[in-house]
């Protein structure tokens, strides 16, 4: 079993745009309404329209606020100090800045994306810095 999270979004190519800078990520559909986005060849991150329906019926309701409210987008890097540079060039919100997770061993930066989902970036176990 491979987890495969897709989140609704205003704008989708600007979404896989952030995206694709912050985790150093690739674009593997395109597209206004639906994004695939892949890392090593992996499926990472699904992005969708939240106005587009599809065969499905509507992924959720865009007013409802905040978006993802208890869900945490969560990635674990081996590069974690090239991640969190990447995060200050774009600017991105933070919400808690670098920090030792003291319970996981590792580190971590937490940040809102541009539609306002907390994504959480997280070296490896063990990894102290």
């Amino acid at each position: 079993m491979r987890p495969q999270p897709l989140i609704a979004v205003a704008d989708v190519e600007a979404s896989s745009r952030w995206y694709q800078r912050l985790l150093g990520c690739e674009s593997d559909h395109g597209g206004p309404e639906y994004e695939r986005l892949v890392h090593g060849g992996a499926l990472i991150l699904q992005l969708h329209r939240w106005e587009v329906e599809h065969h499905h019926g509507p992924i959720g309701d865009p007013g409802a606020r905040p978006y993802g409210n208890g869900v945490l987008l969560w990635f674990e890097t081996d590069a974690f100090d090239a991640a969190v540079a990447r995060a200050a060039e774009l600017r991105a919100e933070v919400v808690l800045a670098p920090h030792v997770n003291p319970n996981a061993g590792h580190r971590e930066i937490w940040l809102r994306d541009p539609d306002g989902y907390t994504v959480v970036l997280a070296s490896p176990a063990g990894d102290l810095g």
